[in-house]
């Protein structure tokens, strides 16, 4: 099972756009947001020297709107890691309820820190995440 990474949300007032919906700019910068504080929680200072990864797709539901004054939390996990690519979800969805407001999928490309080249994902890097 994967293991799955918790945040709380700060919807910023500008998040809102001229209809009074969180921009979908937003929503993504939450995706990469989390994803990068996954990693970080996870990896040691070893990881996060050697390697870097690049966002190569991103995939986003929008399912419910977010209302002024919601609390929001998203959530994220990797699904899987084969070759160089990994697979993350992200579920955005209200504290209170769980109702689930938008969800995406992720395609993220491992490279070399040094190299900036893709890196075949080590057995080690997937056993932190999977």
């Amino acid at each position: 099972m994967s293991k799955s990474f918790k945040k709380s949300i700060e919807i910023k007032e500008t998040d809102y756009d001229q209809m009074g919906h969180v921009n979908n700019v937003v929503y993504l910068q939450w995706v990469q947001d989390i994803a990068e504080a996954h990693w970080h929680h996870l990896s040691g200072s070893i990881q996060l020297s050697d390697y870097l990864w690049v966002a190569i797709r991103h995939e986003i539901d929008y399912l419910k709107e977010i209302k002024p004054g919601e609390q929001i939390m998203a959530e994220t996990y990797v699904k899987k890691m084969e070759g160089v690519k990994s697979e993350r979800w992200t579920i955005i969805s209200t504290k209170e309820s769980g109702q689930i407001k938008a969800r995406a999928k992720t395609i993220w490309c491992l490279l070399d820190a040094n190299s900036k080249r893709p890196k075949r994902i080590p057995h080690d890097l997937k056993e932190l995440f999977l």
